[in-house]
């Protein structure tokens, strides 16, 4: 090496042009020629899929959590208002409201809430065409009625809202289950009925359908009618009470810091129940999952980028003549470790674009992919009544698809910096000897 050589390596930058294109020879070369391209597709194949299922499954995860609290948020209360147990001035023990009106006045001048409605609540057995049901009656308003997103303006409905008064509004799941229509007639059955001298008679009413909504999900529509508020008063002996209060606030992720405030409208034998409370752990089972499936593939991530290591190991040692001549002819360590360093790096990087592309393409087109496999499978795939919705979502989010890119990214960056630096430190000498 004369002297005028090693000043230029020494002032080479880093990365530069002669840099990409030695890496790139040695990528495209063919087995014949020392290359590894086919440990290169292997390679960059299991990056892809294995970027393509983290991605798909996250997306999937954030898609079920989002369907299954937009279905809680948008057909059940944000936090519901009940009574303690009293004894009222005739000497009896109950838990209904009588002052709903006023402490539902009260509660609505609590900042951030936006809608308060009395409720009264009861089973109750439904009955039409030889057919029974278990069913929940929710006793509400029309103008409140009108107010809960997924019944309203449901994914699917069948009949007028506005019959609502005369008739019902029921779930798709409790029609079906019936066999009814908007305009058939469904009885009501309930076993705390009249109290004669005799006992408790059941008491049965007969009530035309007007409305039939599905609200997404499966539960809610298989099990509950809404009922004009006086009429479920009467039918429940709930003459001037209501059962509970029905509060939506604006910013139901922070519903627990409203407690307060809620408990002060409220009086001193108010009890709350959030949809937290309800389905809190069902959603931190949610947020457990999640970080176990990241972990478990990012280990899949792990052991496809551990690819990159045995194909560049392979690369190093076929190509270790020419890099015995292009250090005696004044490359640097730091240039040869980058050359090796830039075909990892470039199989680790073209692996996630492509898996990221894929992951993004299942997320978008996951409803015609479903149908598919439930299709050639034959049907039943999803059953609704163990999932709680009725189809398999996915929801595209940035931090997702950020991990996604930095864990394989970071990996394929960090594995290929071992077999680059071997390459860098490999004697000239030793290389050159036997050639």
């Amino acid at each position: 090496m004369t002297d005028r050589t090693r000043p230029l390596a020494n002032r080479t930058v880093p990365f530069a042009g002669f840099e990409w294109m030695i890496a790139w020879r040695y990528l495209r070369a063919r087995r014949a020629e020392g290359g590894v391209s086919v440990m290169t597709w292997i390679s960059l194949i299991g990056i892809t899929l294995a970027v393509f299922a983290l991605i798909a499954t996250l997306s999937v995860r954030a898609g079920f959590r989002a369907e299954f609290v937009d279905t809680i948020l948008g057909a059940n209360a944000h936090v519901t208002a009940y009574s303690s147990v009293y004894v009222t001035d005739a000497g009896v023990t109950t838990r209904a409201i009588a002052d709903y009106a006023e402490m539902a006045d009260r509660i609505r001048t609590v900042p951030g809430v936006t809608r308060v409605a009395p409720l009264v609540r009861g089973q109750v057995m439904a009955s039409a065409n030889g057919r029974n049901a278990g069913v929940e009656i929710y006793g509400i308003a029309k103008d409140d009625l009108l107010t809960i997103p997924r019944v309203a303006d449901p994914e699917e409905a069948r009949g007028d809202i506005d019959g609502f008064g005369p008739g019902l509004a029921i779930g798709s799941g409790v029609a079906r289950e019936l066999g009814v229509r908007v305009g058939d007639k469904v009885r009501l059955i309930s076993p705390d009925g009249v109290k004669t001298a005799f006992g408790t008679s059941v008491r049965v009413n007969a009530y035309e359908v007007a409305y039939i909504f599905t609200a997404g999900r499966y539960d809610i529509d298989r099990t509950r009618i809404y009922m004009p508020f006086s009429e479920a008063q009467s039918f429940f002996d709930r003459e001037g009470a209501a059962d509970e209060l029905e509060v939506m606030v604006r910013d139901p992720e922070r519903v627990d810091a409203l407690k307060p405030a809620l408990f002060d409208a409220g009086g001193e034998l108010t009890l709350l129940w959030t949809w937290r409370d309800a389905s809190g752990s069902f959603l931190r089972a949610l947020d457990i999952e999640d970080n176990v499936m990241f972990v478990i593939l990012s280990i899949l991530v792990l052991i496809a980028t551990m690819n990159i290591v045995s194909g560049l190991i392979m690369l190093v040692k076929n190509k270790g003549r020419d890099i015995g001549i292009l250090r005696t002819m004044g490359l640097s360590e730091g240039s040869v470790m980058r050359v090796f360093f830039i075909c990892g790096a470039s199989v680790g990087t073209l692996g996630t674009v492509l898996g990221v592309a894929l992951g993004c393409l299942f997320a978008v087109y996951i409803d015609p992919i479903f149908s598919f496999v439930n299709y050639v499978s034959g049907g039943g795939v999803w059953d609704p009544s163990i999932r709680g919705i009725y189809a398999l979502p996915a929801k595209l989010q940035t931090v997702d698809v950020a991990a996604a890119v930095a864990l394989s990214l970071g990996l394929s960056f960090v594995i290929t910096l071992f077999p680059a630096r071997r390459a860098a430190r490999m004697n000239p000498v030793e290389a050159l000897r036997y050639e």
